[in-house]
């Protein structure tokens, strides 16, 4: 008798499920091995089978937690390499990289943001207006400060074949002589 169901159990544990008393099994389902209850579908209780715990690299003495003080530290999490507070519970203080705007272009859409270097999840580069989400405009290419000599748009994108206008009903290709505004 084969089991169809993509999550299978592989073997059976002695710790018995906290909502049904029935013992818990190994199961395995896109995201990797987890513990589940056996009477599945009727409970079902899932935990993880390993924790997800961040463990220190290297402890930066000179460097100290702006909240509480404490010594900050490279840690190794669930999401890669971050540097965060050594007292953590207590202390949840992480290290974000902020955006840095690239030479200060204006968000021709909104008039009022700047366009600011972002990374997608899946890792890809991409500027969008450091009003989202009130502004939505957004390039996949890097924002060059002119304007189009085709439709005076305000904004071109730097490609690897040259300049061009930023405006999607243009895209059109600018001569090498263009001054930015």
């Amino acid at each position: 008798m084969t089991d169809h169901s993509p999550l299978f159990s592989l073997a059976p544990q002695t710790e018995p499920c906290p909502l049904c008393q029935q013992p818990l099994v190994i199961r395995s389902g896109k995201n990797g091995p987890f513990l589940g209850c056996s009477a599945y579908p009727k409970c079902q209780y899932i935990k993880a089978l390993h924790q997800h715990e961040n463990t220190i690299v290297k402890v930066l003495e000179q460097e100290p937690c702006p909240e509480c003080t404490a010594p900050l530290a490279v840690k190794n999490g669930r999401y890669g390499m971050f540097i965060g507070c050594t007292n953590y519970p207590a202390c949840h203080f992480i290290v974000h990289d902020e955006p840095e705007s690239v030479n200060t272009v204006k968000c021709p859409k909104c008039k009022t943001g700047q366009l600011t270097e972002r990374l997608s999840k899946y890792g890809k580069t991409f500027w969008g207006c450091d009003k989202y989400p009130d502004c939505k405009f957004l390039l996949n290419d890097t924002p060059v400060a002119g304007t189009c000599e085709h439709c005076a748009f305000p904004l071109l994108v730097q490609k690897k074949s040259g300049l061009y206008c930023a405006a999607k009903a243009c895209q059109r290709k600018q001569s090498a002589t263009i001054v930015a505004d």
